[in-house]
C-alpha cells in the first residue's frame, strides 16, 4: 500500500486551481495527469533576460525589457506581418513583428501612441532593429512583474509557459518533505539537496545542480527494485532440469552454430540446472540465431518431460515464429502447438486439452498463451521474444503459471548499450550472441538526398521488374499516428499511381485481420511494395524482400534506423537500404547517417546512438514497458547507474534493508518511482 505521505504527490493535476477540462487535454498530452508528474517537468531552458532603458545599450541576440510606443502599423500582401513600429524613450526605431491571419490583436495590443513595457529577443532585419512576437505586453508600471530569470518549459497547443509556472508553483506548495534514501556519504560528496530542496532548486535558478540528484533517486529505486526481483527470485523453489540432448541431437541443422551461439547455450544449460528459477536476458542482433538459441532451451525442458511456452508481442510474430519452429524441428518428435486471441472453438479446445494432459509439449503464442483459463501440466521454460515489449510486471505475471516458477529466457533483437541493458533489466543475468553466422551478407547502406526521389522511384520500377520486393517506410512527422498515417496515404498513393495494386499500405490504426492479410499477401508475393508507418511492427521475415527505403530518415534515432535496416537482407540475395534525407542537416543527423553507412554492427550503433543523443530519447522512442524512466536521461542512466547500484547494494547488504530507517525511506522512493512492484515481491515472497 502507497504510503501516506505520498498521497498529494498522486493526486490528479485537475485537482489544482484553475484547471478546466480545456486545460486538461494539453496536460494529458504532455503526460502530467498527477501533482508528481508537474514537479518533475524540467524546463527545457532559461530565459535571462536585460531590463533597459534604450536600444544603445544591447546587443542583437539578447533578451529584453524595454519600454516602447508605438507610432505606426505597416504591412504588406495578405500573407506579410503585421509590423509595429515603436520607439523607445530617446526616439530610437524597433519593429514589432507579428505573423498571423488576424492583425486586429497585435493593433488592440499595442494602440498607437500608447506607451507599452515589452519584453522579447532584439534581432536585426535588414537595417532594422526588431523583435517578433514580444513574450510580455504590459502597462506602464508593471515592468517589475517580467522576471529576469524565467524557466521556459516543454508545452502543448493550449498552454502556455506562464500557465504552466502557475501549475508547477501550485505543484511545490502541496509536496511534502519526504525522509532521505541516498546514502549520506554520498550526498555529502556530490553536496545535494535533500529531495524537497532538490525540487524547489528544479524550477529555480540551480536547476542544472538539482537535476542529477532527482535523476539518481530514480535510477536509485530502479536499482534498488531489480535487487528485489533477484532476490525473491533466488528464494523461489525453481525446476531443475537435467535433459540428454537426445532430441536436440535429432535436428538437421544445414549450418555450423557460431561460438557465440554455442557460449550462450552453455549459459542458459547452466541456469536451467540451478534450484532457482532462471531469469535471463538474450540479446542478438537482427539475424544472430536468438530463436535457435532459445529452441535449444526449450527443447532441454521437452527432454526432461516439461513443457515449454514461447511468446510474441503481435500475432504475425507468433505464426511466423511456429513456422520457423516447425521447419526446425522436422523430423523431430516434438508437438508444437500455436494460440493466439484469434483461436475459437473447438481448435482452441483442443489445444487448451492438450496443455492440461501434456500432450502439447511447446506451445507459440501472444499474450492469450498466459491467459488466467490457459492450464500447463508442467510447464518449465518460458521464452518472451521482442523483451522491450513488456515491462518488469509483465515479465513477472508469466513466471506464475506454473506451481513452481518455471525458468525465464526473454530476448531482444533491440541492441541496448551495456549500462542501459543493467538499467532496464537489472533483475536479469544477460547472455550476447555479438558475431552473426557466416556467410551472412552485410547490407549495403546508402544516403541519398530527397531531391532525388524520382531517380529512387525509377531504382524501385526496376527492382519489382527484377522481381524483387522493398519495403518503404514512411516519415514521422510528429507524435500524433495521424499526420504519419497521412504520410503514408499519400506515398502509397503516388506508388499505386505508379505500380498499382503491387503497392500495399500498413499501418497502426488498422485492425489485426486486416494488417494480417495485407502482410500475409507481401509474404506470398502478391504484393511487392508495402509501404508502412512507423508505428507498426514490421518485423516479419520476408526473405524475398531485399530492399529497404526509409523516407526522412534524418529524423530517425541510429538504432531505430539499424532495426528498420534489419527487416531486409534474410534471404540468398544482396539487400540493400536507401536512407533519404532532407537538404539540411544537423551536424548530429549527418553523424548518424554516416555511421549507418559504415557499419551494420548493431552493438555498435546503440552506444554510439547513447553518445550522439545524449539527453535525447533512446531508440527513437521511450523504451516501453514499466522499466523506462521519466525523469533521468539516458546520459544521466549512464553517468549515475554505477553509484546507484552501490547505494543500493550497500542498503540491503549492510544497512538493514527495506526494515531500517534509510530503508523505509527507500520503500517510498520505489512507491515513488512506481517501482513498487519490488516492494510487492518483497512482502509475498
Amino acid at each position: 500500500m502507497r504510503p501516506e505521505i505520498l498521497n498529494p504527490l498522486f493526486g490528479e493535476t485537475q485537482s489544482l486551481k484553475g484547471i478546466g477540462k480545456v486545460l486538461a487535454k494539453p496536460l494529458e498530452k504532455l503526460r502530467l495527469t498527477r501533482v508528481k508528474d508537474l514537479l518533475y517537468h524540467q524546463p527545457s531552458y532559461w530565459m535571462h533576460r536585460k531590463r533597459v532603458d534604450i536600444l544603445d545599450e544591447v546587443d542583437v541576440g539578447e533578451t529584453i525589457i524595454v519600454q516602447v510606443t508605438p507610432v505606426d502599423y505597416r504591412t504588406g500582401g495578405p500573407r506579410s506581418p503585421l509590423r509595429v513600429h515603436a520607439t523607445d524613450k530617446l526616439g530610437n526605431y524597433i519593429s514589432l513583428t507579428f505573423f498571423g491571419r488576424n492583425p486586429g490583436w497585435p493593433k488592440k495590443l499595442l494602440p498607437l501612441g500608447e506607451p507599452k513595457i515589452i519584453s522579447g529577443k532584439l534581432e536585426r532585419y535588414g537595417d532594422e532593429l526588431q523583435i517578433v512576437h514580444p513574450d510580455q505586453v504590459l502597462e506602464l508600471g508593471q515592468g517589475d512583474d517580467i522576471a529576469l530569470l524565467e524557466p521556459i518549459y516543454p508545452l502543448a497547443d493550449g498552454l502556455g509557459n506562464a500557465r504552466m509556472r502557475q501549475l508547477i508553483e501550485q505543484s511545490l506548495a502541496i509536496a511534502p518533505s519526504l525522509p532521505e534514501w541516498v546514502e549520506p556519504s554520498q550526498l555529502a560528496a556530490k553536496k545535494w539537496k535533500n529531495w524537497k530542496d532538490s525540487i524547489l532548486a528544479l524550477h529555480s535558478s540551480e536547476g542544472e545542480d538539482a537535476s542529477d540528484r532527482l535523476a539518481y533517486d530514480e535510477v536509485f529505486a530502479n536499482q534498488l527494485a531489480f535487487m528485489l526481483v533477484r532476490a525473491s527470485n533466488r528464494s523461489k523453489k525453481g525446476i531443475p532440469i537435467q535433459s540428454d540432448g537426445r532430441l536436440r541431437d535429432q535436428m538437421k541443422l544445414p549450418f555450423e552454430l557460431t561460438n557465440a551461439q554455442k557460449r550462450c547455450i552453455a549459459e542458459i544449460e547452466g541456469d536451467l540446472a540451478q534450484n532457482s528459477p532462471m531469469l535471463r536476458l538474450l540479446q542478438g542482433d537482427v539475424g544472430s540465431g536468438k530463436t535457435l538459441v532459445a529452441v535449444m532451451a526449450l527443447l532441454s525442458a521437452v527432454e526432461a518431460g516439461y513443457q515449454g511456452a514461447f511468446l510474441a508481442p503481435t500475432e504475425i510474430l507468433a505464426r511466423q515464429h511456429f513456422e520457423s519452429l516447425q521447419k526446425l524441428l522436422a523430423g523431430v518428435p516434438v508437438n508444437l502447438a500455436i494460440l493466439t486471441g484469434r483461436d475459437k472453438g473447438r481448435v482452441r479446445e483442443a489445444t487448451l486439452m492438450g496443455l492440461m494432459d501434456g500432450s502439447i509439449n511447446i506451445l507459440i503464442g501472444t499474450h492469450a498463451i498466459f491467459q488466467e483459463h490457459v492450464r500447463y501440466k508442467n510447464l518449465a521454460v518460458a521464452v518472451i521474444d521482442e523483451q522491450h515489449k513488456f515491462g518488469v510486471s509483465q515479465r513477472l505475471m508469466l513466471t506464475q503459471k506454473a506451481a513452481r516458477t518455471p525458468h525465464l529466457l526473454a530476448m531482444t533483437a533491440t541492441p541496448i548499450p551495456r549500462t542501459l541493458t543493467l538499467s532496464q533489466y537489472g533483475e536479469m543475468d544477460v547472455s550476447r550472441i555479438d558475431e552473426l553466422p557466416p556467410g551472412r551478407q552485410a547490407i549495403d547502406t546508402s544516403v541519398i538526398s530527397d531531391a532525388r526521389l524520382p531517380e529512387v522511384i525509377e531504382g524501385l520500377a526496376r527492382h519489382i521488374a527484377a522481381g524483387g520486393q522493398a519495403y518503404w517506410v514512411c516519415p514521422l512527422i510528429d507524435e500524433s499516428e495521424k499526420s504519419d498515417l497521412a504520410a503514408a496515404e499519400e506515398r502509397a498513393g503516388s506508388l499505386k499511381a505508379r505500380f498499382g495494386d503491387q503497392v500495399g499500405l500498413v499501418h497502426g490504426r488498422m485492425k489485426g485481420p486486416e494488417k494480417d492479410l495485407v502482410m500475409a499477401r507481401f509474404q506470398r508475393d502478391e504484393i511487392k511494395v508495402l509501404v508502412a508507418t512507423t508505428v507498426i511492427e514490421v518485423g516479419v521475415d520476408v526473405p524475398n524482400a531485399s530492399l529497404m527505403i526509409i523516407e526522412a530518415a534524418d529524423r530517425f534515432g541510429l538504432a531505430q534506423l539499424h532495426q528498420l535496416r534489419g527487416r531486409v537482407g534474410r534471404g540468398s540475395v544482396k539487400s540493400n537500404c536507401l536512407l533519404i534525407r532532407g537538404e539540411t542537416l544537423s551536424e548530429t543527423a549527418r553523424a548518424r547517417l554516416s555511421l549507418m553507412r559504415e557499419t551494420n554492427d548493431g552493438f555498435r550503433i546503440a552506444e554510439e546512438d547513447l553518445r550522439l543523443r545524449g539527453a535525447g530519447e533512446l531508440l527513437g522512442t521511450r523504451q516501453s514497458g514499466d522499466a523506462g524512466f521519466r525523469i533521468a536521461t539516458p546520459a544521466q542512466v549512464s553517468e549515475l547507474i554505477g553509484a546507484a547500484t552501490d547505494d543500493a547494494r550497500l542498503l540491503l547488504d549492510r544497512d538493514g534493508g527495506l526494515d531500517s530507517e534509510r530503508g523505509q525511506a527507500a520503500r517510498i522512493a520505489l512507491y515513488l518511482f512506481e517501482r513498487d512492484w519490488g516492494v510487492s515481491l518483497l512482502r509475498s515472497g
